[in-house]
């Protein structure tokens, strides 16, 4: 009983001691006169604040330990500052710099937060608002403009990224942190994950096993949810877009509020489209699409703890652009009636933190529930032919250690437990099976004089893999039963990697990191039709290995920004689908999964240059080899693409506040080197145009956006585009139209 006393009162004595607030002016460093509504922002905490008239802004209850804070304002650079928090009141005041360009903020994707030039890989940073000036239907075609980012598409709906030539199993998508579990081992079957709500996209370009396991070989796409209202505020937002070549509809409302130590928000969207048009005018029938989703989150923190939970739910009709399809569709709607996937899926999300003065202890807990249904002709016997039911937990425990103010030692456990279930539907494209994962890692991190920031790394990963013996839908295999399979697989990761910084211009980046893919499931096992092709799987499958050495700089002055980044990807036991000679007994082309060695090399570059204050001329260009070690081209490699844009703004302009007006130029390089199944595909051109701006109805704001995808209606074709067999091309020319509608119920300002 003594002990007990002692240890409550211990815990007592540090929910007493830590309760810190750091506060402060904030002002222009030329002018020094105050700024108002600069948003002051803890990552770790996701506690945040305005700015008030005087400059002035204030956080409370902040927890001992060190953290980075974040001062962001429009047209002045991000200023990004370390605090460490053991007194009770810490003045801390700051002045920001007027830029051109955008500059650098805090990632939450490199294992810890910190900016993105303390980071030996570079993160990708996409805000929401930059998102939502693209011209896309979906979240994963606006991220394609990014350089090294591409789309594998199956009309508008059913997209799936590609991160330097990797794509399905090869590449990783986050929701807020947790890795999405979709049965996204097809190029047909996407992610569920819905752009509304989030405050950022976070892109890492090569190998991240050491912080996300297997299938991190390409990359990492973490989507980052909004953050919570500044506190003691009620702030929400309505949003409506509208497509003219599809009819389509796009909207979404959401509202939050924050107290002191609580926060919570709620949003819900909508999306709705006909199948698209060709630049010919002539319809691509059935590649209609309808997405409902639904957004909560709430969390409490106080003195030394946090809670956060999440919530989404996330529904997809996809319309499925098939031979069989195109016979049975006559009318150009928005149901989807014939051959489409129904698709639901829950996540529920619960991360914590313990800050104990020098250590923060993370325990965050995941659960998703995806139903998958493949819908097909009402006069089929078997109208619902696929119906499976995967189910995951993940399971994270993670301490951050501050040995100093420039070392930093991250050490945790990772774990999964995923079960499959299939219904009562004939076609079982992936069997019944149960899989656990056990992972272990660490991560240091120490920078030498502020220039120079190190990072070493190892991680160990255990997997177990149980498929019970089971009835099988393959037509040939002649017993109808699928033999069980109890494998185990093991594998070790690694990273170094440094950041140097010349001076305050220049920076350098070098990474050496390993990484891993186990074979999934479908690879493994698979023994029937799967999207109009029989496909067999290889027991025998190997772990991919892959070493990848990534160089990149970014040299940035007042008026110009350069970045170059060069990397060469080998990948040992490459697994891909290989077309044989055979056929089944109806004719039709057996497939089988195959592995040789390969490798991948290419660059990124961009240049951003600002002339005038109010103009601005940025380009970039990717370029990308990949081959198999038997002088065969890799499938699904994007064109090398080169893209110029020029945009104009203006602070005011006349009834316009923040008024744009931007043009921008896609070349596309005709891909020649098509894989053995693949046609080489010709390059093409497109020009996007967007015109917007902020204005005011009393005291309400208005921002609105009109823009012009392919506005010269060109007729092409993208290597991509898994319609290219069926003779269909891409998009024609589109208009959209969009408003959003910001509103404050409660504002502490």
């Amino acid at each position: 009983m003594k002990h007990i006393i002692v240890l409550l009162s211990l815990f007592a004595s540090l929910q007493l001691y830590a309760q810190n607030q750091i506060s402060g002016i904030i002002t222009d460093k030329n002018a020094q006169t105050p700024l108002f509504g600069v948003q002051v922002y803890i990552p770790a905490l996701q506690k945040g604040c305005l700015s008030d008239m005087d400059g002035y802004y204030i956080i409370e209850n902040i927890p001992n330990g060190t953290f980075s804070i974040q001062f962001s304002y429009l047209g002045y650079r991000t200023n990004i500052k370390k605090i460490t928090a053991f007194s009770s009141d810490e003045n801390l005041d700051i002045n920001l710099q007027e830029t051109y360009i955008l500059s650098e903020e805090i990632v939450v994707s490199a294992g810890a937060y910190s900016s993105q030039h303390e980071n030996a890989i570079k993160i990708e940073s996409i805000s929401v608002e930059a998102l939502q000036h693209e011209t896309g239907l979906s979240l994963i075609e606006n991220l394609s403009h990014i350089p090294g980012i591409s789309m594998i598409s199956k009309g508008k709906g059913v997209v799936s990224p590609v991160i330097r030539g990797l794509s399905t199993s090869n590449i990783i998508m986050l929701n807020n942190g947790v890795r999405l579990e979709n049965f996204q081992f097809s190029v047909n079957h996407p992610y569920m994950i819905d752009e509304a709500g989030i405050s950022k996209v976070e892109v890492i370009k090569g190998p991240a096993s050491l912080l996300y396991g297997s299938n991190a070989i390409g990359g990492v796409i973490n989507v980052i949810p909004e953050r919570p209202a500044a506190a003691e505020s009620i702030i929400g937002d309505a949003y409506m877009k509208y497509f003219s070549n599809t009819e389509g509809i796009q909207a979404n409302i959401g509202i939050k509020g924050s107290g002191n130590n609580i926060f919570w928000g709620i949003r819900a969207s909508q999306k709705s489209h006909k199948d698209y048009k060709q630049a010919n005018g002539e319809t691509v029938p059935n590649s209609r699409f309808n997405q409902k989703d639904a957004h909560l989150f709430t969390g409490w923190h106080k003195n030394i703890t946090s809670f956060k939970l999440f919530y989404s739910y996330d529904e997809m009709q996809l319309g499925l652009v098939i031979p069989q399809a195109i016979k049975t569709v006559e009318e150009n709607s928005r149901e989807n009636k014939n051959w489409y996937q129904d698709l639901h899926n829950h996540i529920l999300i619960s991360k914590n933190q313990l800050f104990l003065n020098t250590w923060e202890i993370e325990a965050n807990f995941s659960y998703q529930n995806n139903h998958r249904l493949l819908k097909t002709s009402p006069e089929n016997e078997h109208f619902i032919s696929t119906d499976m039911l995967l189910q995951t937990l993940n399971n994270e425990l993670k301490g951050h250690w501050d040995i100093s103010k420039n070392k930093k030692f991250i050490v945790g456990y990772q774990g999964m437990y995923q079960m499959n279930k299939n219904g009562l539907a004939p076609q079982h494209i992936l069997p019944n099976y149960t899989q656990r994962d056990h992972s272990l890692l660490a991560l240091y991190q120490f920078s030498i004089q502020d220039k120079t920031h190190l990072q070493i790394g190892l991680r160990y990963d255990l997997r177990r893999l149980l498929i019970p013996e089971q009835k099988s839908s393959g037509l040939e295999n002649d017993q109808n039963i699928l033999p069980s399979l109890d494998k185990q697989y093991q594998n070790l990761s690694a990273s170094a990697g440094l950041t140097h910084e010349i001076n305050q211009q220049l920076l350098l980046r070098f990474n050496l990191a390993t990484a891993y893919r186990i074979p999934n499931v479908a690879e493994l096992t698979q023994d029937g039709f799967h999207a109009n092709r029989y496909e067999i799987g290889n027991r025998d499958l190997l772990a991919q290995r892959n070493y990848e050495i990534d160089f990149s700089t970014h040299y940035h002055i007042q008026a110009l920004s350069f970045d170059l980044a060069i990397f060469y990807n080998r990948i040992q036991n490459y697994i891909y689908l290989s077309p044989t000679v055979d056929t089944t007994e109806q004719g039709i082309k057996i497939y089988r999964y195959n592995q040789n060695h390969a490798f991948i090399y290419g660059l990124e570059s961009s240049i951003e240059y600002v002339p005038f204050r109010w103009f601005n001329v940025k380009t970039s260009y990717s370029y990308l080899l990949a081959k198999q070690d038997n002088d065969q081209y890799l499938p699904f490699i994007p064109q090398n693409k080169w893209q110029l844009s020029f945009k104009t703004t203006k602070e005011k302009m006349g009834l316009f506040d923040h008024f744009f007006f931007e043009i921008k130029n896609e070349i596309v390089f005709k891909q020649n080197h098509a894989s053995i199944f693949e046609t080489k595909t010709e390059g093409y051109y497109l020009l996007h145009i967007s015109i917007g701006s902020t204005f005011k109805i009393k005291k309400q704001n208005l921002i609105w956006q009109i823009s012009v995808h392919n506005a010269l209606n060109e007729e092409y074709i993208d290597h991509l585009s898994t319609l290219k067999p069926l003779g269909y091309n891409n998009m024609g020319r589109q208009f959209s139209f969009s408003l959003k509608i910001p509103f404050s119920i409660k504002s502490k300002l």
